[in-house]
C-alpha cells in the first residue's frame, strides 16, 4: 500500500472530523473580551488594539464577504474562518505525528506492511483527535480571536520542516521548504507571535540532517535557533520599522518631502543591499547568506501586511486603536507604547518605587506636514536595592490589584520587600504551577468547574476524576455543592491522554532521541519560555491557557507516539497485527473519544449570542445621542460590535476609560464617528499632546478657599488648561506639571433645559448646579480623568451622560441615577435610585440574554457574571416596584427576567467567586423582590434553589481540611451571611413585616469585588 496515498487520505478525514467538531460548536455570532474588537476589525477593515493583526483582519474580511458581507452573519464568518483554520492545524499535527511515527516504524527503505503503516495512521488519528478535543485549544478554535489562526501557522511551519527533512537527500531544490517556512512566518507575524517560538526547534531539525550531531554540536545548534529567534523578533520586527520611522522624521523634517518618503526610501535601500549581498552570495557560493538572504526576504514580504494599517488608519475608521497612520506610529503600535514595559533580566520588586526618570529618546508625533516633537520619552529608575535578577514578583499596580496578590500568595506583610526566595516561589508555584501547569493537566488530566480559581480548593483546579487523587489533593469532591459537581465544564479524563502522552515521550526518547529532541524544544519554547518570557503579575482578569496551546501542540504530538508504545507492549503477548489494532482501539476510546464526550458540552457555542445582547441591552439603556463610558474588556469590545457590525445604537459615542488617558483616543472624540457627533473635550490636541498633562497633582494653593465651589469648565480651561508657571508645581525630578489647588467643583446646570431635554424627570427636584468634591485620597488626577472631567463640563447637560458601572472615582457617584443597565449623570442630589419608567420600557421590550431562555445553551463563569448584571436589573427594578405598591407591575418584571434565563442555564443557587457581583447575593436580590411583590410561586423557586446551593457550601466547607478551610475561609463567611440573610428574609415576610435590603450592611458589594 502507498504510504503517501494513505497518508493524506486518513488525514483529510481527521482534517474533516476536525473541521465539523468546531463548525458545529462555534459561536453563533460575536464573543466576549477581544472578539468583539476583531469581528468589527475585519467588518470594515479597522485598526485593532496593539500590536495588531493586519493578516487576520484581511483574511476576515474575505470569510465575512463570502458569508455574504451581511452584518448579521459576519462574526459567523470570522467564526468560521477560525474554525477551519483550527482543522486544518490537526491535519498537520497529523501528518507531522506521522512522520515522526513512520522514522520509528519503518527501517531504512522497506517496504511497509499493512500492520505498520495502520500503527502510523493510528498513532497520528488518536494524536491528533486528541487535540482537537482539547479544552484550550477547542475553546480558541469557535471564536473571532487570532489565537487559532496562530495555532495554524505554528503548524504549517513545523511539519514544513519535516517536509524539509524528508525531501533534503532526494530533492537538490529542498530548501525552498526553508524559504516557505519564513515567508509564513512573516504572514504569522500579521497574527500573532507565537510562530516564530518554532525557530529553536526548526533549527534543530536542519542540524540532526545536515550534520553528524555530537555533544557540542547540539548545544551550539541550539544557541543559533535561540539567536535566530531573537533576531527575528528584534531586528526583522522591531529595529527594520524604527529604522524605516528614523528615516521618514529624517526625509520629512530634514529634506521637507511628504510623509512616507524616508520610509519608503529605506526599504528601497534595503532592497538594493539584499540584491547586492544575493549576487556576492551566489559568486562567491556561500550557500548560508544566499538562503539566509531569501529567507530574510520572504519574511519581510509576509510582514508587509502591516502597510494595510497605516493605509485603514489614515482613512480614520471608528475602531482606529493607536491611530497608526504614518511610519512613525507604527513603531509604537508595534512595540506596544502605550501597554508599557516589563522586566525579565533584570528589574525592580513590587514595593520599589522609582527614585528618578531617566530620558531615553524624543517622541514624535505627526504634524500638518512635519514630525513635531513631544518631548523626551522617560523610563523610571529604581534605587539598586530595590532591584534583583530575574525579578518576578515586578508590578506595583494596583488598579487589578496584582501588589495585594503578591502580598496574598506569599504571605507578606504591608510594606514588607520580597526577598529573592519570595521571587522564585512566585515564579515555581503561581507562573509555572498555577498559571502554566494547571492549564496543562486541564487539557490532559480533567478540569474542576469554570470558576476562575485564585488557588483554593474549590475553584478552577485541574482534576483526575479519580475519587482517591482528587480528594487527597482538594478535599472530598463527592461533597461539592450540585451546581459544581453538574457544572459543564466538570470534565473527567482520568489521566488517560497524560498518561498516553508521557508513555508517547519516553518512547519517543528511547527510539528516535533527536526527533525526541526538536518536540521536546518545540514543547518548551511554547510552554515554559513562554511562562519566563510574559512574566504575568497576578490576579490576571481572565485565564491565560489560550497562551501556551503551542505547548499542548507537542504534547499531543507523544500522545499519538504512545499508541505505538501500547502497540508494542501487547505485541510480546499477541500477534502484531491484532496487537496494533487493540492497542488503536483502546487508545482511540481512552483518550479523543472520551476527551470529547466530556467536554462538548462546555465547548459548544452553537446558540449562545449574549455578547451581542449584552452590548444592545447596555447601548438601549441609553437616550438618543448619549455618550457612554465604559471600563473593560467587556463592557467596551461588544459594544463595538454591536454598533460598528450590526448597527445596533450607532447614536452612542462608546467611551473606554482606560483609554482615555492617550493623546490619539481623546483627539478622536473630537471627529464625527457613525452617528454621534463630535465631542468637546475642552482640551486642545497640543495641550494633551505626548506626556502632556498625563496627570497632576493636588497642592492646596495659599490664599486659595478649600470651602468655595469652582465652576469646573472655567477651572480646566484657566487652570489646568493654562501654561502659566503659577499654574504648575516642580516635581522631585525638576519636572514642572500643572495641578489642582482644590477639590469642590460645581457644574451649572440649566433648569428648563433639564426639563425639556428629558434628562431629568417631571417629579425630580432639580438642583441649579451639580455640586461634587474629589474625594480626599484622589491626590492625583490622571488625564483620563481630567477628560471625563473636562467631557462633563463642556456637555453643558446637552448629551445624556451614562457610565456602565456606578463610578465614584471622582465624587459625582452621587448623581448617578440606573436607566437599566447604565448610570445616567444627572443634576438631582442623591438620585441613586431608578428611573423607574424607563427601565420599565427597556426591560419588557429591548433586553434579551443570549439565549439563556433557551434548553442547553451553555454560559461560562464570565458570560454567566453578565447574566447576573441583567438578572439583577430586573431585581431591583422589581423591588423598587413593589416598594411603590405596584405589585402587579413588579410581577410582571421579576416574572420577565425569570423567564428570560432558564434555571437548567443560570439556577439561582450557583457558587460563585467575588469577582463582580456575587451570583447568590444577585438571586438574595431577586428573592427579596419577589417577596415584597408578593410572588409565592417565584419566591418559592428561588429560595429553593438558594438554600440547597448555601447549605451544600457549607457541608462542602465543613467536611474541608482546616489548612484548605482557610483559603476558602471569605467564601464561607459570605455563605454564612447568605443563610442567615434567607432565614431573615423569609421570616419576616412571612410575619407581614419589611426586613432590611439584603445589600445592607454587606461586606462584598458590587464596585468592592471589582
Amino acid at each position: 500500500m502507498n504510504f503517501n496515498r494513505v497518508n493524506n487520505l486518513t488525514g483529510w478525514i481527521v482534517c474533516l472530523i476536525a473541521c465539523l467538531v468546531y463548525i458545529l460548536t462555534a459561536e453563533a455570532g460575536g464573543s466576549l473580551w477581544d472578539c468583539g474588537e476583531f469581528v468589527s476589525s475585519c467588518f470594515k477593515l479597522q485598526i485593532p488594539h496593539p500590536p495588531g493583526a493586519p493578516l487576520f483582519v484581511l483574511l476576515g474580511r474575505i470569510f465575512i464577504v463570502l458569508f455574504g458581507d451581511d452584518p448579521l452573519t459576519a462574526a459567523k464568518g470570522v467564526n468560521m474562518m477560525n474554525a477551519i483554520a483550527s482543522g486544518f492545524t490537526i491535519l498537520f499535527l497529523f501528518w507531522t505525528i506521522t512522520h515522526f511515527a513512520r522514522k520509528i516504524v519503518q527501517r531504512g527503505k522497506e517496504e511497509l506492511s499493512g500492520a505498520n503503516l495502520f500503527a502510523i495512521m493510528s498513532a497520528g488519528v488518536v494524536g491528533a483527535l486528541a487535540y482537537t478535543f482539547s479544552d484550550s485549544f477547542w475553546y480558541s478554535a469557535v471564536e473571532g480571536e487570532v489565537y487559532a489562526l496562530s495555532s495554524f501557522f505554528t503548524a504549517l511551519v513545523f511539519w514544513a520542516i519535516l517536509k524539509w527533512e524528508h525531501a533534503a537527500d532526494e530533492d537538490p531544490h529542498a530548501d525552498k521548504w526553508i524559504i516557505f517556512i519564513f515567508f509564513m512566518m512573516g504572514l504569522s507575524i500579521g497574527v500573532h507571535l507565537l510562530n516564530l517560538l518554532t525557530i529553536p526547534a526548526i533549527v534543530m531539525v536542519y542540524y540532526f540532517k545536515r550534520y553528524k550531531p555530537t555533544g557540542w554540536g547540539t548545544f551550539l545548534a541550539f544557541v543559533a535557533g535561540c539567536v535566530i529567534t531573537g533576531l527575528v523578533q528584534v531586528v526583522v520586527i522591531q529595529y527594520s520599522i524604527k529604522l524605516a520611522g528614523k528615516f521618514d522624521i529624517w526625509f520629512v523634517n530634514g529634506f521637507s518631502l511628504p510623509f512616507f518618503s524616508g520610509f519608503t526610501f529605506f526599504f528601497v535601500l534595503l532592497t538594493i543591499l539584499v540584491a547586492v549581498g544575493l549576487r556576492i552570495a551566489k559568486k562567491r557560493k556561500s550557500h548560508f547568506l544566499y538562503l539566509g538572504l531569501w529567507c530574510f526576504t520572504f519574511m519581510l514580504l509576509g510582514y508587509s501586511t502591516y502597510l494595510t494599517t497605516m493605509i485603514r488608519s489614515s482613512a480614520n475608521p471608528g475602531v482606529d486603536m493607536f491611530n497608526v497612520d504614518n511610519p512613525n506610529a507604527l513603531v509604537g503600535y508595534l512595540g506596544r507604547e502605550q501597554y508599557g514595559d516589563f522586566p525579565l533580566v533584570k528589574g525592580q520588586v513590587f514595593t520599589a518605587s522609582p527614585v528618578e526618570y531617566k530620558e531615553t529618546g524624543m517622541k514624535y508625533t505627526k504634524g500638518e506636514n512635519k514630525y513635531i516633537e513631544i518631548g523626551q520619552d522617560v523610563k523610571p529608575v529604581y534605587a539598586e536595592e530595590d532591584q534583583m535578577f530575574f525579578p518576578r514578583v515586578w508590578d506595583a499596580s494596583n488598579d487589578q490589584g496584582h501588589a495585594d496578590f503578591y502580598r496574598d500568595w506569599l504571605n507578606l506583610e504591608q510594606g514588607e520587600k520580597p526577598t529573592m526566595a519570595d521571587n522564585i516561589k512566585w515564579f515555581v508555584s503561581y507562573q509555572n504551577n498555577f498559571m502554566y501547569l494547571r492549564y496543562f493537566m486541564w487539557n490532559f488530566s480533567g478540569k474542576q468547574n469554570d470558576i476562575q480559581g485564585f488557588g483554593n480548593a474549590r475553584d478552577g483546579n485541574w482534576i483526575t476524576g479519580i475519587p482517591f487523587v482528587d480528594n487527597a489533593m482538594l478535599g472530598d469532591q463527592s461533597k461539592m455543592p450540585d451546581a459544581l459537581k453538574e457544572n459543564k465544564a466538570n470534565n473527567k479524563l482520568f489521566m488517560l491522554p497524560f498518561i498516553l502522552g508521557l508513555l508517547g515521550l519516553f518512547y519517543h526518547y528511547s527510539k528516535r532521541k533527536e526527533d525526541f529532541l526538536v518536540n521536546l524544544l518545540l514543547f518548551f519554547f511554547t510552554g515554559f519560555a513562554i511562562v519566563v518570557y510574559l512574566n504575568q503579575a497576578g490576579n490576571q482578569p481572565r485565564e491565560r491557557d489560550y497562551a501556551y496551546v503551542g505547548s499542548f501542540y507537542a504534547f499531543a504530538v507523544w500522545i499519538g507516539l504512545g499508541v505505538l508504545q501500547i502497540r508494542e507492549w501487547l505485541s510480546r503477548k499477541i500477534a502484531l497485527p491484532t496487537a496494533g489494532y487493540a492497542s488503536a482501539l483502546v487508545c482511540l476510546l481512552a483518550v479523543p473519544v472520551l476527551m470529547g464526550f466530556q467536554e462538548w458540552d462546555d465547548h459548544d457555542r452553537s446558540k449562545k449570542q449574549l455578547a451581542r445582547d449584552l452590548a444592545r441591552n447596555y447601548l438601549e439603556s441609553c437616550a438618543p445621542n448619549a455618550i457612554l463610558f465604559t471600563f473593560g474588556d467587556n463592557d467596551t469590545y461588544p459594544l463595538w460590535y454591536a454598533q460598528e457590525v450590526e448597527g445596533i445604537r450607532p447614536d452612542v459615542r462608546v467611551i473606554n476609560n482606560s483609554l482615555l488617558g492617550i493623546d490619539w483616543y481623546i483627539n478622536q472624540l473630537r471627529y464625527k464617528v457613525n452617528n454621534s457627533n463630535p465631542i468637546d473635550v475642552i482640551f486642545s490636541a497640543d495641550q494633551i499632546q505626548g506626556r502632556n498633562r498625563d496627570y497632576i497633582v493636588y497642592n492646596a494653593k495659599q490664599g486659595v478657599p478649600q470651602d468655595a465651589y469652582f465652576d469646573l469648565k472655567d477651572f480646566l480651561k484657566n487652570v489646568i488648561a493654562s501654561d502659566d508657571p503659577t499654574y504648575k508645581v516642580a516635581l522631585q525630578s525638576g519636572e514642572r506639571i500643572n495641578f489642582f489647588p482644590v477639590r469642590k467643583f460645581k457644574v451649572p446646570v440649566d433648569i428648563n433645559k433639564v426639563r425639556g431635554n428629558n434628562t431629568v424627570n417631571a417629579n425630580d427636584s432639580v438642583m441649579a448646579e451639580m455640586r461634587f468634591e474629589i474625594p480626599a485620597e484622589r491626590n492625583v488626577l490622571m488625564k483620563n480623568d481630567l477628560a471625563v472631567l473636562a467631557i462633563i463640563a463642556a456637555n453643558q447637560w446637552d448629551r445624556p451622560i451614562y457610565f456602565t458601572s456606578p463610578y465614584g472615582e471622582l465624587g459625582f457617584g452621587n448623581y448617578l441615577r440606573k436607566d437599566g443597565l447604565t448610570y445616567r449623570l444627572v443634576p438631582v442630589a442623591n438620585n441613586t435610585t431608578l428611573n423607574t419608567e424607563w427601565m420599565m420600557d427597556k426591560l419588557l421590550n429591548k433586553f434579551t440574554s443570549g439565549n439563556a431562555d433557551k434548553p442547553g445553551v451553555y454560559f461560562d463563569e464570565e458570560n454567566r457574571r453578565h447574566l447576573n448584571t441583567i438578572r439583577l436589573a430586573y431585581a431591583e427594578l422589581g423591588g423598587q416596584l413593589a416598594d411603590m405598591n405596584r405589585k402587579e407591575e413588579a410581577n410582571k418584571i421579576l416574572n420577565k427576567g425569570d423567564a428570560l434565563m432558564l434555571e437548567s442555564n443560570m439556577p439561582y443557587g450557583m457558587p460563585s467567586t467575588v469577582r463582580g457581583y456575587p451570583h447568590n447575593l444577585v438571586s438574595m436580590r431577586f428573592l427579596e423582590a419577589a417577596l415584597k411583590a408578593g410572588n409565592k410561586e417565584l419566591s418559592a423557586k428561588v429560595s429553593a434553589s438558594l438554600r440547597k446551593d448555601l447549605e451544600q457550601q457549607m457541608r462542602y466547607y465543613s467536611a474541608l481540611p482546616e489548612s484548605k478551610q482557610m483559603s476558602l475561609m471569605r467564601e464561607m463567611q459570605f455563605a454564612q451571611q447568605l443563610m442567615q440573610m434567607q432565614n431573615e428574609l423569609e421570616k419576616q415576610y412571612s410575619a407581614g413585616t419589611k426586613p432590611p435590603s439584603p445589600e445592607g450592611g454587606q461586606v462584598i458589594t458590587n464596585d468592592s469585588a471589582k
